[in-house]
Parts: C-alpha cells; structure tokens; sequence
C-alpha cells in the first residue's frame, strides 16, 4: 500500500512537534539498562502495551506504576527508543488515570481493545483488535494518531505481538464508548 505524501509530512510534523512538546525524561527512563526487554517500560513498571512499530523503527509502549488503580499509581504512554523517549504522555505522573479512556468488546470470534488519549489536540488510539468472522481473520494492532483539524489518521502497524496486559483497566480508566 503505498502512503500519500501528506501523511508522511504531518508524521514529519508530528514527531518534531512531539520531540519538542515531549517530557524530558527521567534518568531511570533514559538508561536503557532498566528498561525491560524490547519496551519502554522500566523494570518497576507493569507493560500495558508494548510492540515495536514497523515505520519508523520505534517502539510504541503503555506503562503503569505496579500499584495502579482507579485513585493511586500512573499510567504513561511511550514513543521512541530505549535512551531516547521522544514523547511521554502525561509528563506529570498524578491523576493520570482520567486522561486515558479505555474500551473492550468480546464475543465469540472477536476482541476489541482500545485505549485512547489527546495530547495538544493530537488523538491517540492504541488498538489491539482480532476479528476471526472475516475471511482470513484480521489482527490489527499499534498506535493511530489523528491531528487536529485532519479526518484521516496515520497509523503505526506492530512489527511484532504486542506485550499485553489489560487486566483490571476496565475498573481503573473511564469507559472510551
């Protein structure tokens, strides 16, 4: 498939944009050596989500403090490289919670997971989604990012299976329906 000029130029944009508005991080964050293994998470952090993306060569990751829940812990989204976040989304990590929504549906042949959030008018949509009714059976899994003012969004396709763990954030975000 081949991708238009202007989604390449607003990802251009974005990542600059995003370079620039980006946290700094921590120095437990930017020492790879405390990372897990192929995810931007540190060691003392629960992996949400987790996958590198095919283009750019990146990784996509959602991390938790090990203690979170509906009122304590936080939850950070993650794009870039170990040694290099290009952006960490929230930079403040209190109250996170409500500045994510999540969404999930399931029935037989189908699981639908979406975990969502704007940053400076950016929309985000992590998805994790199989659906065996269609012929062959689509998985679609990575990160989507709409700009402001734009109807089409531009998305980043998992190179690899995610890490994956959703447990008990049905309880802990606010439902995204």
């Amino acid at each position: 498939m081949r991708i238009p000029a202007h989604f390449i130029a607003i990802v251009v944009i974005a990542t600059s944009l995003f370079s620039f508005n980006a946290a700094k991080p921590s120095a437990a964050s930017s020492q790879p050596s405390t990372l897990q293994a192929g995810t931007l998470c540190e060691k003392n952090e629960r992996v949400i989500f987790s996958c590198p993306v095919k283009r750019p060569a990146k990784i996509v990751s959602l991390c938790a403090s090990k203690d979170l829940t509906s009122d304590t812990g936080y939850l950070q989204y993650r794009f870039g490289l170990p040694g290099k976040i290009e952006l960490e989304f929230p930079k403040d990590r209190t109250g996170t919670q409500q500045r994510f929504q999540y969404s999930h549906y399931f029935r037989a042949q189908v699981d639908l997971t979406e975990i969502s959030f704007t940053n400076n008018g950016y929309e985000y949509q992590i998805t994790d989604d199989y659906n065996g009714e269609e012929k062959p059976a689509q998985t679609i899994q990575g990160v989507s990012v709409t700009a402001p003012g734009k109807p089409k969004e531009f998305s980043l396709a998992c190179r690899a299976k995610p890490k994956a763990d959703y447990t008990d954030l049905q309880a802990v975000l606010p439902n995204g329906q």
